[in-house]
């Protein structure tokens, strides 16, 4: 046996075992116990478990990489030869960050987030040409490319307006660049979407000048529903003063329920108040015995000197 690797320990183990005196039999059957081990752990190298969710390759240490990709399950390598490599075949998200020059020359600050899975049928090619870390070595790159052409597109404004066409066109294009580097892009979401500081200010400054333009518009409509007020009101006072006096031309007793009302008014108010009043009924217009303002005693002026 050659004197490199497990056989070599082994032949060595006997041996020492041999000039130690230990017995021809028992020798044996610790060399054959020792070789017994060997074979289990070669045995158990020779199995390997792909989890569900990922997707295995070997590499053979002798031909290189297989071009055949493994399901889950349990799989045969040859131990000490081949090594599995593992991927990942599940949807994974990642956030790219970018800035771009929109179609009016304003600065565009953009996070995406991209849900992308590597092409199943073209690992091997994936591993040789990109290794493991596929996604942050292409994704970045290509994803920044397409921003800066889709955005480009539209002005600040319509990035506002037409968002949804404007996520649909980054997703259509980042999935085409992605077939080239053997990924698959499933959704593109545009989380968001930052102006530069030139432009908010703009926009800032537009709607503060349409907010004091429609308070400017709404105090000239209140000015104008005042005017039509004070006009409708001194219509019905108008109004008012002729339906009154065609009552008193037409019919005297009218005044006497005026005379009625403003008794019952003054009656009120003074049965409220706390002072003690002592007032003549023709003073309070209670004197209700009169049949018209026409013959109200008037107060004379009392005649002086010698009769």
């Amino acid at each position: 046996m050659g004197r490199s690797g497990k056989g070599y320990n082994a032949q060595e183990a006997l041996d020492q075992l041999k000039n130690a005196g230990v017995p021809r039999g028992m020798a044996r059957g610790v060399g054959l116990a020792i070789g017994g081990i060997f074979l289990a752990g070669a045995a158990m190298n020779s199995l390997y478990t792909v989890q569900g969710g990922f997707k295995a390759i070997k590499f053979n240490m002798l031909t290189g990489l297989d071009p055949r990709s493994f399901e889950a399950g349990t799989h045969v390598k040859i131990p000490y030869l081949e090594k599995p490599i593992l991927f990942d075949i599940r949807q994974q998200p990642i956030s790219i960050q970018s800035s771009q020059g929109s179609r009016d020359l304003q600065i565009v600050n953009t996070t995406v987030r991209v849900l992308y899975k590597a092409n199943e049928s073209n690992l091997p090619e994936l591993y040789r040409t990109l290794g493991q870390n596929y996604a942050d070595v292409v994704l970045p790159s290509i994803s920044n490319e397409v921003l800066k052409s889709v955005i480009a597109q539209y002005n600040a404004s319509e990035l506002i307006t037409r968002r949804p066409e404007v996520s649909a066109a980054i997703t259509s294009e980042l999935q085409v660049r992605a077939k080239e580097f053997f990924l698959e892009i499933s959704d593109v979401s545009i989380v968001q979407m930052n102006f530069g500081k030139e432009y908010t200010a703009a926009v800032e400054s537009k709607q503060i000048a349409q907010q004091m333009a429609e308070r400017a518009r709404f105090k000239v409509e209140q000015a104008q529903q005042e005017k039509k007020g004070v006009i409708i009101l001194a219509e019905g006072e108008a109004e008012s003063a002729k339906l009154i006096g065609n009552a008193i031309k037409n019919n005297r007793s009218f005044i006497d329920l005026r005379r009625m009302e403003a008794a019952k008014e003054i009656s009120s108010t003074l049965a409220k108040s706390p002072n003690k009043l002592t007032l003549d009924a023709d003073a309070l217009l209670l004197n209700l015995t009169a049949k018209s303002t026409a013959q109200i005693p008037t107060h004379r002026t009392p005649k002086t000197g010698w009769f």
